[in-house]
This record gives structure tokens, C-alpha cells and sequence, in this order.
């Protein structure tokens, strides 16, 4: 049997395809973090075992003693970008997935700024290094976009950039994305210092301008 991995979009209900939500009804156990599976409290059902995620070992072990079973995995944004199927794929087989993918954060994000992203690169930060000094400045892209954490945020990417003497930006954050308390911060770099703050679940955009500088 297989194991349904299914993409919760940026986060609200209303964004899950009519595939994932059948998955979701139809498991027997579900698994994913605990604002994930409070998210789908609409749709989960008393009889359905709760699986919440913690050391990825432990659930890989978890996974492969129910493997009998209707197991729904749910994963935030797309399936596809920097989620937890890389590491099923590689823990279990690639085989026993079904992935139902969804919309990533910066795909929604996009979609409310009413541009399109594909001149973007996509890239995270998100407990992991990314050089962003150097690739902000490749000329094949219109900027980048950016997963953040608490430690590399908006406000710390955005200095040093400064700092390395990037000018002619503009800094989009979106926060919260799809939810009733979101929140989408635009300013230009030279303005940085307004982003020295606490930041809730967050997209980074880095959009280069026509003064776009290296000085």
C-alpha cells in the first residue's frame, strides 16, 4: 500500500486540492506537525490516528511498522520544494509514494503582487547556507527568492546585503501567507532598518530594479 504525501499549499484549508483533501479524509493515520493538523481540524475525523511529527527517525520507523495501513503524510507548500519527500524518497522508496503536490509560499506570494516568478532564482536559508551576496548579483536572474528562519531573517539578509554594498532592490516579505493574519511588507533596501523586528513564517523576495548596484 502506499503512502500518500500530500502538499498543504501555503498554509489555509481553502488552498488544498480536491486530491490532497480526499487523501486526507480517507487516511487512516495522518501525520504532520501539530499548526499543520490543527489547520485540518475540519476535515480530520475522531476514528483517525495522529501522528505527530518530531525526530524524522522515529517516523520513518513509525511509517514502515503501519506501512499496512491508509497513512496520509502532510507537507507544507509543494511537495517538491525543499520538503520532507527528499527524505522519505531516500528512507523508504520512492515507489511506495504517492505525492499530491500544491502551491509553494512564494508561488502565492507572487500571485498577490500579480507578477510572475519564473526569472526569479529560488533558493533557502531556512537552517542551511545559501550565498546570496554573490548570486543576487548573476545577471541571468531578476532577483531571488528566499526561505528564511529565525536566525537568517529579513532584516539580517537584508543588512548584510546592504553592508556588501547592494543598492537598487526592493524587499518584499510576506507573512502568514493565506491566513486571516497576513502580511505583506514592500520597501527598498536602503530602508532595511525598518525591517529590525521579530517575524512570523515568512517568503523573502529580492527584486532588482533598473539602479540596480554593486558599489
Amino acid at each position: 500500500m502506499k503512502i500518500n504525501v500530500v502538499g498543504l499549499g501555503p498554509g489555509n484549508i481553502k488552498y488544498i486540492s480536491a486530491a490532497g483533501i480526499e487523501c486526507i479524509k480517507e487516511a487512516e493515520i495522518l501525520v504532520g506537525s501539530a499548526r499543520q493538523l490543527s489547520d485540518l481540524k475540519s476535515i480530520i475525523s475522531e476514528e483517525q490516528e495522529i501522528y505527530i511529527l518530531g525526530k524524522l527517525g522515529e517516523l520513518v520507523t513509525y511509517l514502515k511498522e503501519n506501512i499496512g495501513k491508509k497513512i496520509t503524510v502532510i507537507v507544507s507548500g509543494d511537495t517538491g520544494y525543499y520538503s520532507l519527500v527528499l527524505y522519505l524518497s531516500k528512507n523508504l522508496s520512492k515507489d511506495i509514494l504517492n505525492i499530491i503536490p500544491n502551491i509553494s509560499s512564494y508561488q502565492y506570494l507572487f500571485s498577490r503582487l500579480g507578477e510572475n516568478w519564473q526569472n526569479f532564482r529560488l533558493a533557502s536559508v531556512h537552517g542551511r547556507e545559501f550565498d546570496y551576496v554573490k548570486n543576487i548579483n548573476d545577471k541571468d536572474f531578476a532577483g531571488l527568492v528566499l526561505l528564511t528562519d529565525d536566525i537568517q531573517n529579513p532584516y539580517e539578509i537584508t543588512k548584510k546585503l546592504y553592508d556588501n554594498g547592494i543598492r537598487g532592490v526592493t524587499v518584499i516579505v510576506g507573512e502568514n501567507l493565506s491566513y486571516d493574519d497576513e502580511k505583506i511588507t514592500i520597501l527598498e533596501i536602503e530602508d532595511y532598518e525598518k525591517l529590525n523586528r521579530k517575524f512570523d513564517m515568512n517568503v523573502l523576495v529580492l527584486k532588482k530594479g533598473e539602479n540596480y548596484a554593486h558599489i
